[in-house]
């Protein structure tokens, strides 16, 4: 009987995890998802697109990622698995630092290290962390992997990660290093199959959801991306700001008296869609929306797409193929239309019953350059790492 691997991906008040089951090749066993983990949990699970089991706590309940996954690992335990023992758990952990250009086995030391670029990522890397370290409270043999949205972006070449300040914070990790690249590099995987043509061509991704960001593609391999240091950088999101004139922030700091704290909870809470609009952060419903500012919102979010894609086809020296993926990368037929009517400077035409339809392909026969709607699986990639390292080297102690 085949082991199943855990994949969990820890967010600010939820927890999602995918079981997969070590075959070749890897057969998704079920889903699901922790929300309001301390306020109001709730949990759902799902497997073939059924719901398999549901459970709600008290209003006030603070069960948190230690409380979650307890309760996972029991729940598996009473026979949902089909037996199948878990054989490790491999996380998402987004920012991987200079020191990480592949997934890792996660020990002590390897632990420090992560807590260690929290800095960098402070909305995300403490989930990161605390979702490792509930792992090893509830399941202590079980080895882990952590999997980093960073690594994929490691073959940019040093022009395209640097920044242009004194080499002293560049020596300290100050630098470019892009994120979603658990999802670029799933794209890159299903490329071959699917657009042959793309995968050995110049191709940009973008991974449109409530965070955004493209990706510059050269023959699979990531050349240059929208985010930089941080998770904030390039398209504006659901309520991240994206590109932001960095005098801005001194301005809020001289004229509004804004601290680190304050510009931080602006930047990522209460900017982006949010922000322009005033509404809401959720596309669907700026698009049945018919406020102006609602509509300002969405031409904002399509404009800067469309500068960055120039930016980036720039960068690659051409374009061959544009694929969507994400949450509205893949289910808005409106923004697909919109990003490929902007971009028919390019060679881009877009057929409209494609685009209706959800592609794969949604250009014309003759376009010069092919768009695509294809959709990720992160969780699977992070699978797949998971069983790599592994089989490379074997358990080793988890985390103290």
């Amino acid at each position: 009987m085949p082991d199943a691997l855990l994949v969990l991906n820890a967010g600010s008040s939820s927890l999602k995890f995918s079981v997969f089951l070590d075959e070749e090749p890897l057969r998704l066993l079920l889903r699901g998802e922790f929300e309001e983990l301390s306020t109001r949990p709730r949990f759902v699970a799902h497997a073939d697109g059924a719901v398999i089991a549901e459970r709600d706590w008290a209003p006030g309940t603070q069960l948190g990622y230690t409380g979650a996954t307890e309760f996972l690992f029991a729940w598996g335990r009473e026979g949902v698995l089909g037996g199948h023992r878990i054989a490790a758990t491999g996380h998402r952990v987004v920012h991987g630092g200079m020191r990480f250009s592949g997934p890792a086995l996660v020990d002590a030391a390897t632990l420090a290290e992560l807590e260690a670029l929290i800095p960098l990522a402070p909305l995300h890397q403490p989930h990161c962390v605390e979702a490792i370290r509930a792992v090893t409270r509830t399941a202590p043999a079980v080895p882990q992997v952590a999997c980093f949205d960073t690594a994929f972006h490691r073959t940019q070449p040093p022009v395209a990660q640097a920044f242009a300040l004194p080499r002293r914070y560049a020596e300290e990790g100050v630098r470019r290093y892009g994120f979603h690249g658990l999802s670029y590099e799933y794209i890159a995987s299903t490329l071959p199959g699917t657009a042959p043509g793309a995968a050995e061509g110049r191709t940009v991704v973008a991974h449109l959801g409530n965070g955004a960001s493209m990706c510059a593609l050269l023959q699979g391999r990531s050349v240059a991306t929208t985010m930089g240091l941080t998770a904030l950088d390039g398209l504006m999101m659901g309520t991240r700001c994206g590109a932001l004139d960095p005098g801005v922030l001194l301005y809020l700091m001289d004229r509004h008296g804004m601290d680190a704290r304050a510009l931080e909870r602006l930047l990522y809470q209460q900017s982006g869609l949010l922000g322009v609009s005033g509404e809401s952060s959720d596309m669907r419903e700026l698009l049945g929306g018919s406020s102006a500012a609602a509509a300002e919102a969405l031409e904002l979010f399509v404009y800067r797409i469309h500068r960055e894609l120039g930016s980036l086809a720039a960068a690659l020296h051409g374009l061959d193929a544009v694929v969507f993926t994400g949450g509205i990368g893949e289910h808005s037929a409106p923004i697909r239309e919109r990003v490929c009517r902007d971009a028919r400077w390019l060679g881009l035409e877009l057929d409209e019953e494609a685009n209706a339809r959800g592609g794969p392909c949604i250009t014309r026969s003759g376009s010069r350059v092919s768009a695509w709607v294809i959709p990720t699986d992160e969780e699977a990639m992070i699978a797949l790492h998971t069983r790599r390292v592994l089989r490379a080297t074997g358990p080793a102690p988890g985390p103290e």
